[in-house]
């Protein structure tokens, strides 16, 4: 866009007092550094909000604004614009009538891009204005992650080459294309950018199926269908990034990449899988965001109270347990960074080592050369630790050492996977450890799962309450006349789920010399568990339930992570 009518449009914003002179001459700056729309450097800048700067634009010029958004546009408009252009031109097609097509675009005032759609296309072309977020977002949702960089590919190849693409030499030499560089790259920063936590990559017989695990729930990524023929290219530029050897597609290989999205270090877990239909791929996305703060992991103010005064113990074994991906990493993390000081030396054994951690001697587990568990822990007790983090107790071996390491005046902490606190007792006693020394080693057992927040962008109370607050007297006591719970309708934000981020929700038994004795007579877990609950253990039902009547999350969504169980009458 010419010089003279980013001036033109910054003056108009000025005469509009929605930014100043010199918010003008910065936001010329950028936008020259970036060769983007004035609206869209402003923007970046922080100057004005996007809905009110491109209101008055489109006052100012008298051209309509057009939230796309709200819009539901046929799927016969959008091809009338293949990818590679709406990507270069930053435009989105809304409507055809008349041999006249509209398009949506963030500069109004650049000729050129009609004149050349016009000639691209040979229709007449009109345009609405559109904030460069919302068409951005837009050709994502319609054309799918990439498309305009697999048309690139297809463009570039005849047929012969598209029906060679299982021959190795094509695909390895595909895998150094840069437009497959660039389409990976693409699937990497938007999982980052969608707050994924996972990227799956699944070959089936007739498509290759993309999904992000975004909140603990996967969603299907729309993915133009062509990606199908670009699988085992796709599959070679991943295992590349990961130092994995592109031509073993028999076994699992597993890997590590490093990226930087956005000025952040993303750390990535690669794992490939052999299956029917060629390599799956998973990616493990690990955000330096990663927040390593007892107060942020979901903790009540009383929970809170009870887990800072266990970790200062000076020693004994502290449990967190719970499926996979329900955090317990993330809790361990948090807890050792709330005591890591100068004065305490703090060993962690881990498969693999996910956060670095400043000050924390960290060791990563290599099965293959005998560095187990096991192993690990019986030479760091040669090197004077205070406190040892174990990754996971899998075996008898590895969960005596801990808890003899436990009695010898060391803080342990470790996971285990099991369906609640309580439960972690059986599982010790199960893999042979005797119970006098579960007893007089354990200190805390937690117990955890993860719950999604309401999306605070379409966050509204029920209406029709009075069924679900039934169904929640059951297991806590609450007046029913003042509770209030609430509901996300979903929104753009939260991708219309109604929830975004996660918090934790806990079960934590403090042993107590009731529970001690139990352990010693081998109590079955439910008697452990209904004990904790008179001695005043919140179960991870009822800690859920505080959270929905807080306002946190749904009853819903505390009901699915739980289970309804028997407790003592008080």
């Amino acid at each position: 866009m010419p010089d003279k009518d980013n001036i033109l449009i910054g003056q108009m914003l000025i005469d509009q007092k929605l930014i100043t002179p010199e918010q003008l001459d910065a936001g010329l700056k950028e936008q020259r550094k970036t060769n983007d729309f004035i609206c869209a450097a402003l923007v970046k800048l922080k100057f004005a909000p996007e809905d009110k700067l491109y209101s008055t634009l489109s006052r100012q010029l008298n051209i309509p604004y057009v939230k796309l958004a709200s819009l539901n546009i046929a799927s016969g408009i959008i091809m009338k614009v293949p990818a590679k252009y709406a990507s270069h031109y930053k435009v989105i097609p809304i409507e055809f009538a008349d041999n006249t097509l509209t398009i949506a675009m963030t500069d109004p005032l650049d000729v050129r891009t009609l004149d050349d759609i016009r000639l691209l296309l040979g229709v007449e072309v009109k345009s609405v204005l559109s904030s460069e977020s919302d068409i951005r977002d837009a050709i994502r949702k319609y054309y799918g992650v990439g498309a305009e960089t697999l048309e690139k590919i297809i463009d570039q190849q005849d047929t012969q080459a598209q029906q060679q693409k299982d021959r190795a030499e094509d695909i390895d030499s595909m895998a150094e294309d840069a437009s497959i560089i660039k389409f990976v790259n693409q699937i990497l920063s938007e999982a980052v950018r969608d707050r994924a936590t996972d990227i799956h990559i699944e070959p089936f017989k007739d498509e290759l199926r993309t999904r992000y695990r975004i909140d603990g729930v996967l969603y299907d990524i729309n993915i133009p269908e062509t990606i199908k023929y670009f699988h085992p290219a796709i599959v070679s530029r991943i295992k590349i990034m990961a130092q994995l050897n592109i031509a073993e597609r028999r076994l699992p290989q597993d890997g590590r990449i490093k990226i930087k999205i956005n000025e952040e270090e993303i750390d990535l877990r690669v794992s490939t899988l052999p299956t029917a239909f060629g390599e799956g791929v998973h990616i493990r996305i690990l955000s330096s965001r990663f927040f390593l703060d007892l107060e942020k992991i979901g903790l009540m103010p009383d929970e809170l109270k009870i887990i800072g005064e266990v970790i200062k113990k000076p020693h004994g074994v502290i449990f967190v347990t719970g499926p996979t991906g329900s955090g317990k990493s993330t809790t361990l993390y948090a807890a050792l960074a709330k005591i890591n000081s100068a004065g305490i030396k703090i060993i962690t054994i881990e498969d693999p080592v996910e956060y670095q951690l400043r000050g924390v001697n960290q060791l990563q587990v290599n099965p293959q050369i005998g560095f187990t568990f096991a192993n690990a822990l019986r030479h760091i007790l040669r090197h004077d630790p205070d406190v040892i983090m174990v990754g996971e107790v899998r075996d008898y071996e590895t969960a005596e050492i801990a808890i003899r390491s436990a009695l010898t005046g060391h803080l342990v902490f470790s996971t285990l996977h099991t369906n609640d606190a309580a439960g972690a007792v059986t599982r010790l006693l199960d893999m042979g450890v005797e119970p006098f020394l579960v007893s007089s080693s354990l200190e805390c057992l937690i117990a955890q799962r993860l719950v999604r927040l309401i999306c605070e962008k379409c966050k509204t109370p029920v209406k029709n309450k009075e069924e679900i607050l039934r169904e929640m007297s059951r297991d806590i006591k609450f007046d029913a006349n003042k509770a209030e719970i609430f509901e996300g309708k979903g929104c753009e934000a939260c991708r219309f789920t109604g929830y975004r981020g996660r918090t934790g929700i806990h079960e934590i038994i403090v042993m107590q010399d009731a529970i001690r004795e139990m352990i010693l007579e081998r109590a079955s877990s439910q008697q452990i568990k209904q004990k904790a609950v008179l001695l005043g253990m919140r179960t991870l039902r009822q800690d859920g339930l505080q959270k929905v009547l807080s306002g946190l999350t749904t009853f819903t969504e505390v009901v699915r992570v739980t289970q309804q169980e028997e407790l003592p009458e008080d």
